[in-house]
């Protein structure tokens, strides 16, 4: 990746949409250098200029467009359009539109409406990508290649479910009995006699083996990932040394993340939340933000992730398009940073005279004047990375980790019992990571299949499923001294969905916390109990408790009412160098604060009450360390013992710090 001295500021730009007017389009490159913008991102939608007819390739506006940009020093990333297509491309090959889950073939329209398997459509997107690699790709001012654009969705046509059961005979070894042995399909009588009778789970179809629809989004992840392999090996047929991402959607429900991310060099995403709704406090909103930054750069933790895409003020697509207040862009800019990012990317640079982005938040709004309130603050920002731009390299070290597994996900939301409306599986890991947050903790998401050795302290909130190998991993990190929190609904079902036998948590893992789950009972909003300690204090629960039967693991905390009163709900079993923890039930926000503390403190993991609306980060580098400071609350506040340089203010802290609402300190230690 070709360097630019300090952090990416920039994004989308969309010069296509303004050939017919050089005066605006000479009016942007003012306007950016005025704004502080050194990158932008070009050709996410462009297919339908860089090709308007089959064969017949214009890129001589794109040459004039980054050229003018370089010669104004600012780089550019370049996309691959193969997020719509053109028109002429879906009436000649229309396998190249997908069919939806009712067998319907979808029309021309919208993005990523494509079929990841149409042979046609990655012959036509290969040509593509591979001319703009070799024309682009060695430009003084390119700096990487953007793959694509927020791939997403299933396809359920014919090319889709003969690969689907290619993919499927790969994975069973080409025996059908050991498919239906790992599905379960004597129930119901719907066991296969081949491998030619598998459907995708259609919405008039099969969908009540859970196998099948397990496979059916590994397997979706699988071709989208071969299909974004397809599109990398075509852009480096030109540049073999170019640098490639792709932009994510973090909690994106329909592709594992995890598994795509193997194939990129750098991570990004597009962070889009609610600043402002009427349910939760600018704080609260931020730290969900936090989580969703934490997962993306614990992908690739040896290096800072992008933030590509973001709204300087309001968004279009969501149930309330509020303004961002005064200042929560730059505070929400610089939780990017603070969480491990180079970057602070927007969607968009202009906002579009028409169709469906039109009244997208954008830098320049259709006034088109660089004066105001949203313009002032992107240069304020442009200006503060510039303060602190000796961060950028510098990584994110964690000594807790909170494990979060697509896999799992997808098996609890399908798995028939608990409560529809009450699983919440991913607001589960949210609130373990809000804990650590407000006790001024940096925590890492990672996937089940990560190193745990790095580890002090790892969450393994609803582990429900168990991937081949996961439960001696396991035993092993605590064993060598690691510690480890597991709560109710662990080990239940093996990598295919089938339930273990011999109680839960399963495959061993009932050895290492010394309990087995006999039953779990779903509690109704009215329903009350609590978890009693031996101090006398109780945590109330909510949603969810085990019964369980405890061999040779410490009783911390028993339940406080109905009928398995007085039996364990919070266990503790010393195995090997290390402690398994076991939380049998779902204890409510409040209160639980302090118990996550001691438990922390007990393993050595340091932590501090923040202030009410504080957040704290820390990015080092080559034995600097940086610890960021972020006031989201309505008041100005204090924080005590703090020490070191100010990047932001320019001044040294000798003890206490004070922010005002919505204000940043960036703290050079060391």
């Amino acid at each position: 990746m070709r360097k630019i001295n300090g952090f990416i500021h920039g994004g989308d730009y969309n010069p296509e949409q303004w050939l017919d007017r050089p005066d605006i389009l000479e009016e942007d490159v003012r306007m950016m250098k005025k704004a502080g913008v050194n990158c932008v991102t070009l050709g996410v939608f462009s297919w339908s200029f860089y090709e308007p007819e089959e064969g017949s390739f214009e890129f001589d506006w794109l040459k004039e467009i980054v050229d003018r940009l370089y010669e104004n020093g600012i780089y550019f990333i370049l996309a691959t359009p193969s997020g719509a297509r053109p028109a002429w491309l879906d009436a000649k090959y229309p396998d190249a539109m997908r069919v939806n889950e009712m067998g319907i073939r979808n029309h021309h329209g919208v993005r990523h409406n494509h079929c990841m398997s149409s042979v046609n459509y990655r012959e036509k997107i290969r040509i593509l990508d591979k001319k703009l690699s070799e024309t682009f790709g060695r430009h003084p001012g390119f700096i990487m290649f953007h793959i694509s654009n927020e791939y997403g969705g299933y396809c359920f046509c014919d090319a889709c479910t003969k690969r689907f059961r290619s993919y499927l005979k790969d994975k069973f070894g080409g025996d059908i009995e050991t498919l239906n042995r790992a599905w379960w399909t004597s129930f119901w009588s719907h066991r296969y006699n081949s491998f030619e009778q598998i459907e995708p789970p259609f919405v008039s179809g099969e969908r009540s083996v859970m196998g099948l629809n397990l496979e059916w989004n590994r397997f979706t992840t699988f071709n989208t990932t071969d299909f974004m392999k397809e599109e990398i090996k075509a852009v480096r047929e030109a540049t073999p040394d170019a640098k490639v991402t792709t932009n994510f959607m973090c909690l994106y429900g329909a592709l594992d993340y995890h598994a795509m991310a193997k194939e990129l060099d750098i991570i990004s995403w597009d962070s889009y939340p609610r600043y402002g709704n009427d349910y939760e406090s600018l704080y609260e909103t931020m730290a969900e933000t936090a989580f969703s930054h934490s997962m993306m750069r614990s992908m690739k933790k040896d290096r800072p992730f992008l933030l590509m895409e973001s709204a300087p003020g309001l968004v279009n697509w969501q149930e309330y398009n509020k303004l961002k207040r005064p200042g929560v862009h730059r505070l929400a800019c610089m939780q990017a940073v603070a969480c491990g990012s180079d970057s602070v990317q927007y969607f968009q640079w202009r906002k579009g005279r028409g169709s469906f982005e039109q009244y997208h938040g954008a830098v320049v709004d259709h006034l088109g004047k660089d004066d105001t309130r949203i313009f002032k603050e992107v240069m304020e920002v442009s200006e503060l990375l510039k303060k602190i731009e000796e961060v950028t390299e510098s990584v994110v070290k964690s000594k807790v980790a909170i494990l979060f597994d697509w896999d799992n996900r997808w098996a609890i939301a399908d798995m028939k019992g608990l409560s529809a409306k009450t699983k919440n599986y991913e607001k589960t890991c949210i609130d373990i990571y809000k804990d650590l947050l407000q006790l001024g903790v940096e925590a890492d998401v990672i996937p089940v299949t990560e190193k745990f050795s790095d580890y002090d302290i790892v969450f393994a909130p609803m582990l429900y499923m168990l991937k081949p190998g996961m439960a001696d991993a396991l035993k092993a990190y605590v064993r060598d001294g690691g510690n480890l929190v597991a709560t109710y609904l662990t080990g239940y079902v093996d990598d295919n969905t089938l339930c273990y036998l011999g109680g839960f948590p399963g495959d061993g893992l009932g050895e290492l916390f010394g309990v087995i789950s006999e039953e779990i009972d779903t509690l109704y909003p009215t329903d009350k109990n609590g978890m009693r300690f031996a101090d006398g204090s109780v945590l109330e629960i909510h949603d969810y408790a085990e019964i369980l039967r405890v061999s040779d693991a410490e009783v911390l905390a028993n339940y406080t009412d109905d009928f398995y009163k007085d039996t364990a709900a919070l266990t503790c079993k010393k195995y090997g160098a290390g402690s398994a923890y076991y939380v049998a039930a779902r204890p409510v926000r409040s209160g639980r604060l302090e118990v996550v503390q001691k438990l922390l403190e007990k393993h050595g993991v340091k932590t501090c009450i923040l202030p009410e609306g504080i957040e704290y980060h820390h990015r080092v580098k080559d034995g600097v360390s940086y610890s960021f400071y972020l006031n989201s609350g309505k008041e100005d506040t204090r924080i005590n013992d703090v020490k070191g340089y100010d990047l932001v203010s320019q001044t040294d802290v000798s003890g206490e710090l004070s922010l005002k609402p919505y204000e940043v300190a960036v703290i050079r230690e060391g």
